[in-house]
């Protein structure tokens, strides 16, 4: 799978790339995140990405000229979509997770600024995206949300299939994880409370187990 980022903050990815799962991802060449600067797409002389509404009101408006231009820049491999993070757009669950999993090679992830992109940008999208009902500054937390819930559903990605298989949202999206505990068996807090692991667990008995944690999903 290849990612593409399109932002004016290309610096702010890499630490977060060069960790845990996407980095392994990364060196078992599951795939490959491309990051691109659309500054360098601009053809105003301060190389600006942005320009004052028509019409007026507040903030700045992303323009459409260097967004075009970068965008016919990358190279499209196989089955490649470009998605665009905006409040406006469909709620981002695992099943579109999984949906992009299966069937795409290519992500292009449109990072936007300030008070959003000009009108026109739209027609350069497949798909509108939010990761929640809330408003962060731009883009690029939401294409690491993607980048990495994706990821993980590669297959050779994880150790083993199972780690996704019972996983939270995946398959029936009206439960979360079983509660799960580890050692030791009994926790003792300063105050001189006791909580201790349910017995069902430490029996052995893989059938009530099994029981157990169908009955205490968490809602």
């Amino acid at each position: 799978m290849r990612f593409d980022i399109v932002t004016i903050f290309p610096n702010i990815f890499s630490s977060y790339f060069e960790e845990t799962i996407l980095k392994i991802a990364q060196a078992k060449n599951k795939i490959e995140i491309h990051v691109h600067d659309i500054r360098e797409y601009s053809k105003d002389k301060h190389h600006k990405t942005d320009d004052l509404p028509y019409g007026g009101g507040p903030g700045m408006v992303m323009t459409v000229q260097p967004i075009y231009d970068c965008l016919r820049a990358i190279p499209r491999i196989g089955r490649s979509r470009v998605l665009m993070f905006d409040p406006a757009g469909t709620e981002y669950t695992q099943v579109q997770a999984q949906h992009y999993s299966e069937s795409c090679d290519q992500l292009i992830l449109l990072c936007g600024r300030y008070e959003g992109f000009d009108e026109r940008v739209y027609h350069l999208v497949d798909d509108r995206v939010s990761i929640g009902k809330y408003v962060l500054s731009g883009g690029e937390i939401p294409a690491m949300v993607v980048i990495e819930t994706v990821t993980r559903l590669l297959p050779g990605v994880l150790g083993a299939l199972e780690s996704t298989k019972d996983e939270t949202f995946s398959g029936n999206l009206d439960y979360i994880e079983y509660p799960q505990y580890t050692r030791p068996e009994t926790f003792t807090t300063p105050s001189d409370e006791q909580w201790s692991v349910p017995p069902v667990l430490l029996s052995g008995n893989h059938a009530e187990i099994e029981q157990w944690r169908k009955t205490h999903f968490k809602k």
